[in-house]
């Protein structure tokens, strides 16, 4: 079997490629299946990128990023996150997803293991699999903390461990008591820790906490541009990792993508330097949201702790996730099948609420017909 043979395709994209090929042929579908923020882009971003490419910055970067972006970038991690590093310490990349890509493909070997807390994101165990590592599924708690025997699933194979915080697809933010917890037996272990805080600056009340504060020497600190300032067509993102792994993830970059494009850069540099009111003013609409949603949830009758972090709910249902999320679809309602987050998950759904306040209420609207009718 080759290594993409066991890699099954996004079902986040598929659901959305499904929802809009079904729009093209008239169904009206409200879509909560993509975590993409629904703003535009803030106005001062835009204006830098258009900027730099009319003053010519279209040539290649240097394939680690622009100087001043990573210099900006040093400064947030900081500033923000206690992680004192330099610009010479980063790597911004194509998006997010792309650093993780880097980061499994320049860490894991065949033979390797690397553990997941489901529910986890889709493409961590893409990533894991494409390196020919292996994934070790471990269950979370029910309230998205690390469970106290989660040192029982680590073996002499361990060589990563993944974590995101706050948590898509539950929106559960780590506390730094579980963040301790990890850091220790990474440790005492001698693995490394991927941390993924896409959803960094989208939370509402839990302090956010970076455990590459805590052991520098042993974390993979992922970041980037698409959530928090409605960036997520830019492809934008970043990474910083001790000296031995930040060497492998520089040698994927280059021998793939090269570099990130170059006036996009200019942009993610005026999103970290300009005013953050922007990014306050959307948290504010997403928490309004949010409540709107845990409400719709409990008044259909579906058990959904409340999130956190980042826009998703993940309210657990009665029956197959996808059988039900197909169900939805035909009710005009896309969310996604809990099956896509973890082998034991397909008891959820996962709803983006990175929508209109209209199309939500009238997406629970057309839930609760639909569940009312099971």
């Amino acid at each position: 079997m080759s290594r993409l043979d066991q890699v099954e395709e996004s079902a986040t994209l598929r659901i959305a490629d499904l929802t809009n090929e079904l729009k093209k042929r008239g169904k009206d579908i409200l879509s909560f299946s993509l975590g993409e923020p629904d703003f535009d882009t803030p106005r001062h971003i835009v204006d830098a990128a258009n900027e730099a490419m009319s003053t010519g910055k279209t040539h290649y970067a240097p394939s680690a990023g622009i100087p001043e972006l990573r210099d900006a970038i040093a400064a947030k991690l900081k500033n923000d996150n206690a992680i004192d590093v330099t610009g010479k310490d980063i790597i911004v990349t194509p998006g997010a997803k792309q650093a993780i890509f880097e980061a499994c493909f320049g860490v894991l070997n065949k033979g390797d293991e690397a553990i997941l807390l489901e529910p986890s994101w889709v493409s961590y165990d893409a990533c894991i699999k494409m390196s020919e590592a292996k994934t070790v599924w471990v269950k979370s708690n029910e309230d998205g903390s690390i469970p106290a025997d989660f040192g029982k699933h680590i073996t002499k194979k361990t060589r990563m461990v993944i974590l995101n915080s706050p948590n898509n697809p539950s929106g559960a933010v780590l506390t730094k008591k579980d963040l301790q917890h990890v850091a220790d037996l990474a440790v005492d272990h001698d693995f490394y820790v991927l941390s993924d805080e896409i959803y960094e600056k989208i939370s509402y009340g839990e302090k956010h906490y970076s455990i590459g504060s805590m052991i520098p020497d042993r974390t993979i600190t992922v970041n980037g541009f698409s959530k928090a300032y409605a960036m997520a067509g830019w492809r934008i993102g970043y990474v910083t990792a001790p000296k031995p792994v930040f060497k492998n993830l520089l040698k994927v970059q280059q021998h793939t993508i090269s570099s990130p494009t170059t006036f996009v850069q200019y942009g993610a540099l005026a999103a970290l330097n300009g005013s953050q009111d922007c990014v306050t003013e959307m948290v504010k609409q997403f928490k309004a949201r949010r409540d709107v949603v845990m409400k719709g949830l409990k008044d259909i009758g579906l058990e959904c702790p409340t999130p956190e972090g980042a826009f998703y709910a993940y309210p657990k249902v009665d029956g197959n996730s996808e059988k039900i999320a197909e169900g939805l679809l035909d009710a005009g309602v896309g969310l996604t099948p809990g099956s896509a987050f973890g082998p034991d998950s397909n008891d959820h759904l996962r709803m983006s609420y990175a929508s209109s306040m209209e199309q939500i209420v009238e997406g629970l609207a057309r839930m609760k017909k639909y569940f009312a009718n099971q």
